[in-house]
């Protein structure tokens, strides 16, 4: 095709080499902690670490004679293929490793090229769904790997390059617009570069100080390092097969864990604001107060029905031994309103970590959590799903064209925090959502061809369900079949590769994909 001449190809794979080589950076990070770990797959990710930094080196050396220009196609392009990319490249850690392995912890975690694909995708898209059997038995090396994903992938690996790209004397801004394509990405400067610069800055500074207050409540270094990396960038990878519910017993860690979750659902920028001690200003926002609003009230709604409504005769313990006699405690005041809210804020921040079993609370429930999986956390924030925002201009346009109905000849436009929103913004909103339940729906009947989970067919159809919406919302827990207590190691292969695709395609918010799979794209 003549027109694929336009296209920077140079420059695409001169970035994706930058990209590689900042991902052999954090793998290198992971080999002193398996060393000190007396950990058995030292040498698998040190050869992961060179294949990785030898690829990037090479794809970065052999264009760098590349036009520094990067147009909205090459931005799109140089995202969508970064991200499948840094996936393809993240197996290499497990893939490597394998012949290190004790032969019962592969036999237990089955880890070969699709299932590492998942895995790995899960990271790095946030979502924290996983096909590991035993988390527990895995090399520490391996799991800090696996938690680092996360970390990257949270506030993105684009973001952290266009922070650098002025190094290479590239500009940056069509990167940040194809990697936040939601309603306006706020920068808090001018420059592009240095919005990437302080953003990096905050989301360094939670995740350190939530390393401190989760090693002082009681967790161990390497734990609180891991939990940090997942609740910042709203993953929900654990080091522990039962999840954060290993901790039951240790409420305090539930909190501090709650409290960085809240903060990984909201705008960064407010945050920013935070640290500044513009309270006001925080306060001002409407998404902010939706989003705190929603969490309070469905929070109250849940912990009266898990208090008195909840059937005491099912247990919501994950991990025998937790604790003990965990029906008599759980249905108290304190941990009624601890698991819901932690409930609540993982589904909704798109976290994915669990504390109980939320599926065995009531049917309602179940149904109560499935839709929150439809609602996000705030734009500008770690999280995945619709988002609020987006929530709220639909709500408002839907209700204001009730008005319309009535006044036809009447300019009656949506406004968000005082100001009218353009039609292309309204229109925007529109179509994502639009896309968004198709692709739902779509998923859904795919995932009940490909996918046998051995079940009923409503019940096959009832895990389709819960699979498609948290796989495109990076939610990780699902219902029936992958339910917060399960994993994903039971489905079919192409069920996993077709996942995968979902997970990506749910972080980068569904645009930045597909519009490569449009003839308008490819032409001129």
């Amino acid at each position: 095709m003549p027109f694929l001449k336009k296209i920077n190809f140079p420059i695409i794979f001169r970035l994706l080499g930058v990209l590689l080589m900042m991902n052999s950076f954090f793998m290198l990070i992971c080999i002193p902690v398996s060393y000190y770990y007396g950990g058995v797959e030292m040498m698998g990710l040190f050869y992961a670490f060179l294949i990785t930094f030898l690829f990037g080196a090479g794809s970065f050396y052999f264009n760098r004679k590349a036009s520094k220009n990067i147009g909205k196609r090459e931005g799109y392009l140089i995202v969508s293929l970064g991200w499948f990319t840094m996936s393809l490249f993240g197996t290499l850690p497990y893939l490597c490793s394998i012949p290190y392995l004790a032969p019962e912890v592969q036999g237990i975690n089955n880890i070969n090229l699709t299932n590492a694909i998942f895995e790995v995708t899960s990271g790095f898209s946030t979502t924290g769904a996983s096909i590991l059997n035993d988390i527990e038995a895995m090399p520490k090396g391996l799991l800090l790997w696996r938690s680092f994903t996360h970390w990257i992938g949270g506030m993105g690996i684009i973001v952290l390059t266009i922070a650098i790209l002025p190094l290479l004397g590239i500009g940056g801004m069509q990167l940040f617009v194809a990697e936040a394509p939601g309603i306006t990405p706020d920068k808090l400067h001018p420059r592009i570069t240095d919005t990437a610069k302080r953003l990096w800055g905050i989301y360094f500074i939670l995740t350190l100080i939530e390393v401190v207050l989760l090693y002082f409540a009681g967790m161990d270094l390497y734990d609180a390092v891991n939990h940090s990396f997942a609740t910042i960038s709203s993953g929900g990878f654990s080091t522990k097969n039962s999840s954060v519910a290993f901790w039951n017993n240790m409420p305090l860690i539930q909190y501090i864990i709650m409290l960085f979750m809240f903060f990984a659902g909201t705008n960064f920028v407010l945050i920013y604001f935070m640290f500044k001690f513009k309270f006001k200003k925080v306060w001002q926002n409407k998404e902010f107060r939706y989003y705190l609003s929603i969490i309070l009230g469905l929070t109250a709604i849940s912990t009266m029905i898990v208090r008195y409504y909840s059937d005491p005769t099912l247990s919501s313990i994950i991990h025998p031994g937790v604790i003990t006699d965990f029906n008599r405690t759980f249905f108290d005041w304190e941990p009624s309103f601890r698991h819901s809210m932690f409930s609540i804020l993982s589904v909704i921040t798109t976290t994915g970590f669990v504390s109980a079993d939320f599926t065995q609370w009531s049917p309602f429930l179940t149904a109560f959590f499935f839709m929150l999986m439809f609602i996000g956390g705030s734009a500008g924030s770690t999280s995945g799903g619709v988002k609020i925002v987006r929530h709220i201009i639909l709500i408002k346009n839907t209700f204001l064209e009730y008005k319309r109905l009535i006044h036809p000849n009447a300019l009656i436009p949506v406004r968000y925090d005082g100001k009218v929103l353009s039609k292309k913004i309204v229109f925007h909103v529109m179509a994502f959502f639009i896309a968004y339940i198709s692709i739902f729906v779509m998923s859904t009947t795919l995932l009940t061809l490909i996918n046998d989970t051995n079940e009923s067919i409503s019940e096959e159809f009832f895990s389709s369900m819960g699979v498609a919406a948290t796989m495109l919302g990076n939610i990780g827990p699902a219902l029936g079949t992958y339910s917060p207590v399960d994993n994903y190691s039971g489905m079919t292969s192409i069920a996993k590769w077709f996942c995968s695709f979902l997970m990506i395609l749910g972080r980068l918010e569904l645009f930045t994909v597909l519009i490569l799979f449009t003839p308008h794209f490819w032409k001129k």
